[in-house]
């Protein structure tokens, strides 16, 4: 069992920065792949990020076309969280973020394939 916390949401202006964490706990969440996903309203569920361990000390990061090269995913194994830097924030960002755990071997880029689920924090951008 793996649980996620998220947190670091709030409201921004366009061209702001926000860094989200995640928070994981569980005796076997270190074993787990974390991604970041994120919901706006009426819309379906998109991937962000995810970082993947490689072997050894090398993590491999994924990131949504949208969101390449303003995000940056990392994580703190010493305080078990990974965090979500986000910079050149735009409206178009606003949504509700989501962390979630992925075991290995599995695409980071699809939802159904994550076992466990943040609660979420709300990102929102204004103009």
């Amino acid at each position: 069992q793996v649980q996620l916390v998220e947190s670091g949401g709030g409201l921004v202006q366009a061209g702001g920065s926000l860094r989200l964490s995640c928070a994981t706990s569980g005796r076997d969440s270190y074993n787990y792949n974390i991604g970041w996903f994120r919901q706006a309203p009426g819309k379906e569920r998109e991937f962000v990020a995810a970082l993947t361990w490689s072997g050894g000390s090398v993590f491999l990061s994924d990131y949504a076309d949208s969101v390449k090269d303003r995000f940056t995913i990392s994580r703190d194994h010493a305080k078990n969280t990974v965090y979500l830097q986000m910079n050149s924030l735009n409206p178009e960002d606003t949504a509700v973020y989501s962390c979630a755990a992925i075991g290995s071997g599995r695409s980071v880029w699809n939802s159904n394939e994550y076992d466990y689920w943040g609660q979420g924090t709300q990102v929102t951008v204004s103009p």
